[in-house]
C-alpha cells in the first residue's frame, strides 16, 4: 500500500455496505486514528446508481464497474459485501490478482472454496480479512487466531443463527407455535421471505465450517457437516424440555476426541467417539453437527435470548471463554468490517494471516468424525397408539441397539381420546448416533407409532 492513505473499493453497498461506507465516511477521524493513516473510500460499485443511498456518499464514486474499482491502481483495498458464490467469487480472485488484499463478509464463499481463495492470496502475498463472516459483530475470528493462539481448542458450541435463536426464544417465552414464531421474526426482519438458509442449519454449518478450519485446521464442506433444522420442533417439544429442566438451542458444534468440560471435569461423549482411535496411533478427530440441542437451563447458551449469537469456546490452557453479541445487522457487522480495514492499515492482518496458514496443507493433523460414531444422549419423542405393549416393543428395540432409557415421559391421554395417539418422551443414557438411529427406524415402522419420531441430542 503506498502513501499514507489507503484507498478502499467497496463492492456491494446493501445493508451491510450501507453501514460500512457510512462508518468510514461520518467517522473517518476515529478510524485514521486507529488505523494509523487515513481509510479513504474510493469507489463503490452497484447494481443500481440512481438507488437513495446515505448522503454522505459522493455521487461521482458511485458506479456499476466492478472491473474498473479493481483495476484502478490507487485502489489498495476491495471490499466484497456481494455475497454468494458466483459474482463475490470471481471479484474475491480477481483483486487478490490485481494485488489487492480483501475484507469480506462471506460466509457461504469462505466455507465452500475457502481453499481456492487462501491459495490465490498466498499468491499473490495479499490478505483476506473475514471477521464478520461469522457472528456479525462478535470478534470470535480474531478471538480464535489471536486471543487464544496459545491453546488447543477442544470445542466449540455455539448459537450461530439469530433467525433460529429468535424462533426458538419466542416458542419458550411466548408459547409460540413454530409459524407463529417464524411470522413475527419475518415481521421483524430477522428473517427472509426464503427462511429456508437459517432454519434448516445451512447458515449455521457454513460458520462453523470457517470456525473448524481456524480451530482445528479441518477443510470441511458444510455438506460434510451433520446438520438438522428446527422446522421438526413442535410446542410440545418446548413444553416437554421444560418440565425435564432443559431449553432447546440450535447449535454449531464441534468437539474433539475425549475432550473434558472444564468447569466439571466430566468427559462428555458428544463428539469424542474416536478417542480410542487416536489412542491408538490414529489422528486426533474432531466431530462437527448443528442440530438443536437440548441444554440445561443454567448453562450459559441456554440463557442467550432473541436474535443474538454467543459462541463457547473450550480451550486446553485457558479453560471455557464465551462471546456474545449481535450477530447480524446493518452496524454489528459493518463494525467487524471495518475492524479488519483498520487491522490491515495498521498491519496486523497481515501478519497474522501469512502465520495462521488457513486453508493450506499444513493442517494440524485433525480429521472428521463419522456422524455415526457420534455419542450423545437423546430426547425422543414419539407419538404412539395408547394401548397395552407398545411401550414394551419401544423399549425391547431400544435395548436391541444397546441404548438405555435414562427417563420417560407420558402424560395421561384425554378421557374421550382414550385409544388414539399420544405422546410419550423417551430420554436415553449415551449411545452412538449410528445405532440410535437404526432404532428409530424399527420405531417407526411399528403399526403403533402415529407420527415420523422426533429427536434431538442432550447437551450434557
Amino acid at each position: 500500500m503506498n502513501g499514507d492513505t489507503i484507498n478502499i473499493a467497496l463492492v456491494g453497498c446493501g445493508t451491510v455496505g450501507g453501514g460500512v461506507a457510512h462508518v468510514l465516511l461520518a467517522h473517518a477521524d476515529r478510524v485514521a486514528r486507529r488505523a494509523g493513516r487515513p481509510l479513504a473510500l474510493r469507489r463503490v460499485v452497484v447494481n443500481d446508481p440512481a438507488k437513495p443511498r446515505d448522503p454522505l456518499i459522493p455521487r461521482e464514486i458511485i458506479s456499476t464497474d466492478i472491473e474498473a474499482a479493481i483495476r484502478d491502481p490507487n485502489v489498495h483495498i476491495v471490499v466484497e459485501l456481494v455475497g454468494g458464490l458466483g459474482v463475490a467469487k470471481k471479484v474475491v480472485l480477481d483483486s487478490l490478482a490485481a494485488g489487492k488484499h480483501v475484507v469480506t463478509a462471506n460466509k457461504a464463499l469462505l466455507a465452500d472454496a475457502g481453499a481456492e481463495v487462501f491459495e490465490a492470496a498466498r499468491k499473490a502475498e495479499r490478505t483476506v480479512c473475514f471477521e464478520a463472516a461469522v457472528a456479525g459483530g462478535v470478534p470470535v475470528i480474531r478471538a480464535l487466531g489471536e486471543s487464544l493462539a496459545a491453546n488447543q481448542v477442544t470445542a466449540i458450541q455455539a448459537i450461530l443463527n439469530g433467525t433460529s435463536n429468535f424462533i426458538l426464544t419466542a416458542m419458550a417465552e411466548h408459547g409460540m407455535s413454530y409459524s407463529r414464531a417464524l411470522a413475527e421474526a419475518q415481521r421483524l426482519g430477522y428473517a427472509e421471505a426464503d427462511p429456508t438458509l437459517d432454519v434448516d442449519g445451512s447458515d449455521a454449518a457454513h460458520k462453523l465450517a470457517i470456525l473448524a478450519q481456524i480451530s482445528f485446521g479441518v477443510a470441511a464442506k458444510p455438506h460434510e457437516i451433520a446438520r438438522q433444522g428446527i422446522d421438526t420442533i413442535d410446542a410440545m417439544d418446548i413444553r416437554f424440555a421444560n418440565e425435564l429442566g432443559y431449553t432447546i438451542k440450535l447449535l454449531a458444534e464441534a468437539w474433539t476426541g475425549g475432550h473434558t468440560h472444564s468447569t466439571n471435569g466430566a468427559k462428555l461423549s458428544r463428539g469424542g467417539a474416536a478417542s480410542a482411535a487416536h489412542a491408538n496411533g490414529g489422528p486426533p478427530t474432531v466431530a462437527l453437527h448443528v442440530a438443536p440441542v437440548l441444554l440445561r437451563h443454567t448453562d450459559l447458551l441456554a440463557q442467550v435470548r432473541g436474535a443474538y449469537n454467543a459462541v463457547l469456546v473450550y480451550g486446553d490452557i485457558v479453560g471455557e471463554t464465551l462471546y456474545q453479541g449481535p450477530g447480524a445487522g446493518q452496524m454489528p457487522t459493518a463494525s467487524s468490517v471495518v475492524a479488519d480495514l483498520i487491522d490491515l492499515g495498521v498491519g496486523r492482518a497481515q501478519r497474522t494471516f501469512a502465520a495462521a496458514k488457513l486453508w493450506s496443507r499444513e493442517g494440524r493433523g485433525f480429521t472428521v468424525e463419522p456422524p455415526e460414531r457420534v455419542r450423545s444422549r437423546f430426547y425422543l419423542r414419539l407419538q404412539v397408539v395408547d394401548k397395552p405393549g407398545v411401550l414394551a416393543d419401544i423399549t425391547r428395540i431400544l435395548a436391541d441397539e444397546e441404548i438405555s432409557i435414562s427417563s420417560l415421559v407420558q402424560h395421561e391421554a384425554e378421557e374421550d381420546g382414550a385409544g388414539g395417539p399420544v405422546p410419550l418422551v423417551i430420554v436415553t443414557h449415551y449411545a452412538a448416533t449410528g445405532k440410535f438411529r437404526k432404532a428409530l427406524e424399527r420405531i417407526n415402522a411399528l403399526s403403533t407409532t402415529a407420527a415420523p419420531a422426533v429427536f434431538f441430542s442432550m447437551g450434557d
